[in-house]
């Protein structure tokens, strides 16, 4: 009789899951899937400058190579009566996901304004149910290099997922890890994660306080959904932030406000140094989201004005998807991450009297479980039929004006295929009547500001991105103006004074 032999490692190929295999969608991501509509489809854009100019077959082969062993990328999502699943596209073809495509200029128009066009017009654009919710369009010869305008389906990944993704098909990218659990190997992925701010640490924090366990069981399709549930609430304060979720007012009436057509419009602002961003916020005694996002409250409240909606002693609210997962899993494509509703003070005239404000309210929101919340509502929709979940994804709507998503990108250029990746810039979806969505990213050294708009309530953002740098100048002149003595009477005490 044959000795039995050693215990050996598990064979990973036969302990993973079989990429050509169907796979249940999650009850989060299923939600999203279900959150088309007419006048909102939930497609993250975005678009890369590159200098010197790319080739369409390099593009495709990079893509090939490092984007598709992310099995997702050639499944297509197939809804049932129970939700989704992904299924392997018999028929994927790399030719339909990565095309070229021209840049048509009308009379008078920059190839910046006709790139914005085009990037509105594709954001309008369903993808192809048919197939793999995702597309690269190239554009070969867009000042002096290339342009590349890619779209993919939120249902595939959130924000923090997708950047992890496209930073894997940039020169010198990691492939995924082969086995659940392994740590990400991009260098990059902390310093993803190190700008988030109180909010994220808070969420990611919420892994070691028991309620990963509740975040993994609602993601799931196999869990019980009344067991994660359960798990997730921890007592009055979990129950006080139910209520609030629920009872919160509706947004105050603005241009903003009102039935969008479906038609987008996108705008995105130069970058400014993060250094000078840093400086400030340092010298007021904030955070850079802080002086970030009173920069965005000031230029929707100057735009409105502009236009004889006076915002004077009015208040709107964003909702900013915050992280729920560890720097170790960003990597993995689907979508874990809550919303916080941030209410923004566009009706405060003075600059530093806003950015007070705004700081307190985010202070506030750093305290709450609201975002863990919120992401327990979309794995309850995603069980729901869709006419139910577009009747409690309403009521979001009907509480918020934008959807705003700050996402910090490497700190040193990029190349892609021999090309430098000089500039980046993404629009996150909104759903229900949400016409708004402001995107900062910061990459290279610099941060810049990105405006999607429904172009029947905001017809030109770009009114709204040009006047981000003037509102950071005042507060970069006031705080070169205060005193500077490290006592309550410098800068740092100058917001406790408003």
């Amino acid at each position: 009789m044959r000795a039995p032999s050693p215990a050996s490692p598990p064979d990973l190929a036969r302990t993973a899951p079989d990429p050509e295999a169907p796979e249940r969608m999650s009850r989060v991501d299923t939600a999203w899937l279900r959150m088309d509509s007419d006048v909102n489809l939930m497609m993250i854009v975005g678009v890369w400058l590159l200098t010197p100019a790319l080739t369409l077959a390099a593009l495709r082969e990079r893509i090939a190579d490092k984007l598709l062993k992310y099995p997702r990328f050639r499944h297509k999502a197939v809804a049932d009566a129970m939700g989704a699943s992904w299924v392997p596209d018999a028929g994927f073809d790399i030719a339909r996901h990565v095309v070229a495509t021209k840049l048509p200029r009308r009379r008078g128009e920059s190839q910046r304004q006709a790139l914005q066009r085009l990037c509105g017009e594709l954001a309008s654009t369903p993808l192809d149910p048919a197939r793999p919710l995702w597309q690269f369009a190239l554009i070969e010869h867009y000042e002096g290099g290339s342009a590349v305008i890619a779209r993919v389906h939120h249902c595939i990944g959130d924000g923090i997922a997708l950047i992890s993704v496209m930073l894997s098909i940039t020169d010198g990218g990691a492939d995924p890890p082969r086995r659940q659990g392994a740590p990400a190997a991009d260098g990059d992925m902390d310093a993803l994660f190190k700008p988030l701010g109180d909010l994220t640490a808070k969420a990611i924090g919420l892994y070691g306080a028991g309620l990963a366990r509740s975040i993994e069981m609602l993601a799931s399709p196999q869990q019980p959904l009344l067991g994660g549930l359960a798990m997730a609430r921890t007592g009055a304060k979990v129950a006080g932030d139910i209520a609030a979720l629920a009872l919160m007012s509706d947004d105050s009436p603005t241009l903003l406000k009102g039935r969008p057509s479906g038609r987008k419009a996108v705008a995105w602002s130069e970058p400014m140094p993060l250094d000078d961003v840093k400086a400030v916020g340092k010298g007021l005694g904030c955070t850079v989201n802080d002086v970030l996002l009173a920069c965005v409250a000031g230029a929707i409240g100057g735009y409105l004005r502009e236009r004889g909606d006076d915002p004077a002693g009015k208040e709107i609210r964003a909702m900013v998807p915050v992280n729920l997962r560890p720097p170790e899993r960003a990597w993995q494509l689907g979508n874990h991450f809550g919303l916080a509703p941030l209410v923004l003070p566009i009706g405060i005239a003075n600059p530093v009297a806003r950015l007070a404000a705004v700081r307190l309210r985010m202070a506030a929101l750093k305290d709450s479980y609201q975002p863990v919340l919120a992401f327990a509502i979309l794995s309850v929709t995603g069980l729901f039929i869709k006419p139910v979940q577009d009747l409690v994804l309403g009521l979001f709507a009907k509480k918020t004006t934008a959807v705003m998503t700050n996402v910090p990108g490497p700190a040193q250029a990029l190349k892609l295929c021999g090309a430098t990746l000089r500039q980046s810039m993404f629009w996150v979806p909104a759903s229900g009547d949400v016409g708004m969505g402001v995107s900062i990213l910061s990459y290279g050294g610099g941060v810049q500001f990105g405006l999607v708009t429904d172009a029947a309530l905001c017809p030109e953002p770009q009114a709204v991105i040009d006047r981000f740098a003037p509102e950071f100048d005042k507060l970069l002149y006031l705080a070169l103006m205060l005193p500077w003595g490290g006592s309550a009477a410098g800068p740092a005490g100058a917001l406790g004074r408003e």
